[in-house]
């Protein structure tokens, strides 16, 4: 009986130890945002922003298949449904490409228009030109850090003439052009024939080009100003 009582008695005291041990485990801390998830957020929390990363961050190249990857998120990400149906409405109320017409029916060739050159033109120039030219599609914040508001605005627009090849290196952009260029002839095949002029295509590319030029804008400047909405 005695040692029953001994061994009942080591029991007991296994597990107080144990139930000790578990009680001063560490509380589990929230998880922090990273410096590359931040860069990486919607843009006004809806436009993607897939192709976001830090300047000052060490240069890793990406794979051609991780820049496809890329572009196919950023065109098929659902807010480009929207955008697109906000151009045709634009375009609608200039009564751009007359031949469409009014109405129902003339929106919905509008939007059809719009929609095709915002999924060819970024899938060209954030995707195939740049695993084809070895340049790196994505837009390297500066961030606070990186200077005042005009020098990071003037290096944000600029990143649609400059930007970086697979070595790091800073190179004329030449997959943007040339992505832009190459859907706008595309478009020359679904566009009426009142629409394939010389000015009209350079009037696409111009959009095209200061659209993207916008978003850098934005996306250099919008994780600043989402730290300053949540707080």
């Amino acid at each position: 009986m005695p040692g029953d009582f001994r061994r009942l008695g080591l029991l007991c005291c296994s597990l107080a130890a144990g139930l000790c041990a578990q009680d001063v485990q560490p509380v589990a801390q929230p998880a922090k945002t990273s410096a590359a998830e931040e860069h990486q957020t919607p843009v006004l929390f809806i436009l993607p922003n897939f192709r976001g990363a830090n300047a000052s961050d060490p240069f890793t190249p990406i794979t051609a298949t991780e820049k496809l990857t890329m572009a196919r998120k950023d065109s098929l990400y659902y807010p480009i449904f929207f955008v697109a149906g906000a151009f045709a409405g634009l375009y609608q109320l200039q009564n751009q490409t007359p031949s469409y017409g009014q109405g129902m029916a003339g929106y919905g060739k509008r939007y059809g228009s719009a929609l095709g050159d915002q999924l060819i033109g970024n899938y060209l120039s954030e995707g195939v030109f740049p695993a084809a030219f070895h340049q790196d599609p994505r837009y390297f914040r500066l961030g606070p850090a990186g200077g005042g508001f005009w020098r990071r605005a003037g290096y944000a627009l600029s990143r649609v003439v400059i930007t970086r090849n697979d070595k790091g290196a800073w190179t004329f952009n030449a997959s943007e052009w040339a992505g832009v260029g190459a859907a706008t002839a595309i478009s020359n095949v679904y566009y009426p024939e009142d629409n394939r002029t010389a000015v009209k295509n350079l009037q696409k590319m111009g959009m095209q080009v200061g659209g993207d030029a916008f978003y850098n804008l934005l996306r250099e400047f919008w994780p600043d100003l989402q730290r300053k909405l949540t707080r």
